[in-house]
């Protein structure tokens, strides 16, 4: 029997042998641990009328080949080791990815690419994510989005980012071990440099996104910017698969030498 800190993720069953029902019960970081208490709280939340409106549209409404299940249709917590040295940020759930299936990066075509990437430089354990029983392990690894919900069209607005914010700030107060932030998207990378604005006197215009820059921030961490693992990046080459186990593999190869350096 496997355990994810402290939770049996190989003993979970499904509602019935004809429904797929995600439930908080199913998610280690909400039942138990040092971040229960904010997880609780974040899929609760219904702060954004807008966002609340189209998540449960969506979970009412299902894509065809979804049918059997049951959309978890709530904001949607972080995932992995709360103790990792890794961050990724990523900028929502996707309507069928997350809000399906309760968590991040999992059951969507950007989950598929990412998940398999990181697979394949051993931060994951397997190379699927498909739902909150699947038995994906992250290694030394955490990954959030920025915004809980999933926004229509893939666009929050300034004011869903804000309201949302407090929660990312509440992560990354919690996440002390991290060394490298890895921001999916030019929004996670810009909402991460916001925060760290709150404590020192950075200008966004000093930090331009691009894949595979990295910046060093004033309290000695790593920024990385990735381009986001999204269909649309992925289909027109812009990100492919050669290019994502590379910055990966750079990310592994820094933190065994800062920890080795450091040990």
């Amino acid at each position: 029997m496997i355990y994810y800190y402290g939770f049996n993720i190989y003993n979970i069953k499904p509602t019935s042998m004809s429904t797929i029902t995600p439930t908080a019960k199913q998610h280690p970081l909400i039942i138990k641990g040092s971040m229960k208490s904010l997880y609780q709280e974040v899929i609760k939340c219904k702060m954004c009328p807008r966002l609340v409106d189209f998540r449960e549209k969506i979970a009412k409404e299902k894509r065809k080949q979804y049918n059997d299940w049951v959309y978890w249709g709530k904001p949607i917590p972080g995932y992995g080791d709360p103790n990792a040295e890794l961050l990724l940020v990523g900028l929502a759930p996707a309507a069928h990815g997350g809000n399906r299936t309760g968590r991040v990066f999992t059951g969507d075509k950007s989950a598929e690419f990412l998940i398999k990437c990181l697979y394949d430089v051993n931060i994951a354990n397997q190379p699927n994510s498909d739902r909150l029983d699947d038995g994906l392990i992250l290694q030394n690894a955490f990954m959030t989005p920025v915004l809980k919900c999933v926004p229509p069209q893939d666009k929050p607005t300034a004011e869903e980012i804000r309201n949302c914010s407090n929660y990312f700030s509440y992560e990354m107060e919690m996440l002390k071990k991290v060394k490298v932030i890895l921001a999916l998207g030019k929004i996670g990378f810009d909402q991460c440099l916001k925060y760290f604005r709150n404590e020192f006197d950075l200008k966004l215009k000093d930090y331009p996104f691009g894949h595979d820059r990295r910046y060093s921030l004033p309290n000695g961490k790593i920024l990385w910017a990735c381009y986001h693992p999204s269909p649309r990046n992925v289909n027109t080459r812009r990100l492919n698969h050669e290019m994502m186990v590379e910055l990966l593999d750079k990310v592994n190869s820094y933190l065994y030498n800062y920890n080795y350096v450091n040990k």
